[in-house]
């Protein structure tokens, strides 16, 4: 089973304003495509032939940010601490890290996106 995840499908108060920050974030996390979908729905996909995992948002009249958390994998701590200027230039609100969140070996930065979406990225050491 090489592929265990699909997609995400996030939320969003502002498809604009969301565009804006995604068009900045997902590129760096591994969602290089993005496209346009039929229904207001904006999508990034993965590289890959045909059917790829991707990200996408709409727009929510009725949005409210929860206690959920989408968290990403960077392939190294480097990797991890390399994207942080990212995040802040990006807007990214609340970042907090990095560092070890739930002790050695899980190196973490929470942040959230403009409207309150809880996101991480993380890198784990394997044991």
């Amino acid at each position: 089973m090489p592929r265990i995840f699909d997609h995400i499908d996030l939320r969003v108060p502002d498809l604009a304003a969301a565009r804006k920050f995604y068009d900045r974030l997902l590129p760096a996390l591994g969602f290089p495509e993005w496209m346009d979908v039929p229904g207001g729905w904006i999508s990034y996909n993965a590289p890959g032939e045909g059917p790829t995992e991707f990200f996408g948002f709409i727009e929510s009249p009725n949005f409210a940010p929860n206690e959920n958390r989408i968290a990403f994998w960077a392939e190294s701590n480097a990797a991890l601490d390399a994207l942080i200027p990212l995040l802040r230039e990006a807007g990214a609100r609340k970042i907090e890290g990095p560092g070890y969140d739930e002790g050695p070996g899980y190196y973490a930065v929470f942040f959230e996106d403009p409207f309150g979406n809880r996101l991480e990225i993380c890198h784990r050491e394997r044991n």
